[in-house]
Order: C-alpha cells, then structure tokens, then sequence
C-alpha cells in the first residue's frame, strides 16, 4: 500500500530496537503479513510470513515500557503476551490512536521504541481495511486481502556513542 519510514529511539529503548534491528538485518521480516488491524487502534505485524506459518522467534526481551515513550499516534511498540510482561520476540505494533490504555500504569504496558516520521498517511489507511476472520490463524481482525511487508531496510545508521 506503500512505504513509511520508523524512526527508532534506541537512548530510550536500546533491548527493544536491537531485538528489531536484529529481525530487519536477518530478512526474517521480509515478506511477512500484517496479521492484525482494528480501526482506530492499531495496525500489528511481525509474526507471519506470507504463506501464514510462524516467523521463528528470538528469545524474549526485557520489556523497556518504563522508558517514558508513550503509546500515541503513530508510534510502534513491540506486542506482548497479556499475562507475561517480559514475553515480546518479533511482533510489533504502530499506534493508530493515542491508546494510553497501553501505557504502563498499575501493570507493565507496552514498550514503545519508535515512531512513524514519513508515511503515516500510508498506516492509517492500511488501519482502514476490511478484515475479518482468517481461516488459516483463526484471528477476527485480519485484513481480508493480504497485506505483506515486502522488505525492511535500514536507512541510516547511527554511530555507537
């Protein structure tokens, strides 16, 4: 449907964009789908490949939601097993809202380690396709014509401090 550019603040969230980076530079993001889209809310991929099998995972991170990014329009934070803080791998999110309900509070909330700086015009009208259930991952909000990220790359590489 289109590129947009992430720009990702690793001084706030060094774990979670080395553990993104770590898929962008393994190609393991390369033709994999946009699995999940609820309007107004929030656009998730990173889990499935084109065919609909399982990216494989790496270990767990640290879940770094403490570090004073917010769960706002247009930034991307890495998904998480509700019952397990610490359990992101490979799937990600952009905030389609300002969803504070994601922010950590009383509980862990969802580590945020970027934002769209280009293209977001692109993710929210992705956020406005039809879905339904996908009969190969059993999940209600699956954009009903497929949705691929072709290809991740990396723009521009920040020295190390």
């Amino acid at each position: 449907m289109g590129n947009f550019i992430l720009q990702l603040d690793r001084m706030k969230a060094r774990i979670t964009v080395d553990n993104f980076l770590s898929y962008v530079i393994s190609t393991d993001y390369d033709k994999t789908i946009i699995h999940r889209v609820e309007i107004d809310y929030l656009v998730q991929a990173g889990g499935y490949k084109n065919d609909y099998t399982e990216i494989t995972p790496f270990k767990p991170i640290f879940n770094e939601s403490g570090n004073g990014l917010k769960n706002r329009i247009g930034s991307i934070a890495m998904a998480k097993a509700l019952s397990d803080a610490h359990s992101a791998t490979s799937q990600f999110f952009i905030n389609l809202n300002n969803n504070t309900n994601l922010n950590p509070g009383h509980s862990w909330g969802y580590a945020v380690f970027g934002e769209v700086v280009e293209g977001l015009e692109i993710v929210e009208a992705i956020g406005e396709v039809e879905v339904g259930v996908s009969p190969e991952l059993g999940y209600p909000t699956v954009p009903k014509n497929k949705i691929t990220i072709i290809r991740m790359v990396i723009l521009d590489e920040e020295p190390e401090p």
